[in-house]
């Protein structure tokens, strides 16, 4: 078994356990790290594949900062949106907020 392969394994796996997480978890927290186990995932497989193929390793390392980017991005939209919905219908539990109006 060669590294890139263990890389793309390990990838696959924080992917997988990150798509388990955001499918059975109930809080929006909760929710929220799922999907960054998710990013951090698919930002290993793009280094791990950059770095050990003969394509340039720095397009992996750009790459990798976009992706991190988009990540932090999303982290901080995504934390905004959950404290509106806390302080608005007084939980963070994703079941119970049925309605979202304006």
């Amino acid at each position: 078994m060669t590294a890139l392969t263990m890389y793309q394994m390990v990838g696959l796996f924080l992917l997988s356990v990150g798509f388990f997480g955001l499918v059975w978890r109930r809080t929006l927290i909760g929710m929220v790290i799922s999907l960054e186990l998710m990013i951090n995932g698919a930002g290993l497989a793009v280094v791990a594949a950059a770095q050990l193929t003969p394509a340039n390793g720095v397009t992996g390392q750009i790459a990798a900062l976009f992706i991190m980017g988009i990540a932090a991005a999303e982290a901080t939209l995504i934390l905004a949106i959950v404290l509106v919905v806390v302080r608005r219908f007084k939980t963070s539990r994703a079941g119970e907020v049925s309605q979202m109006k304006g």
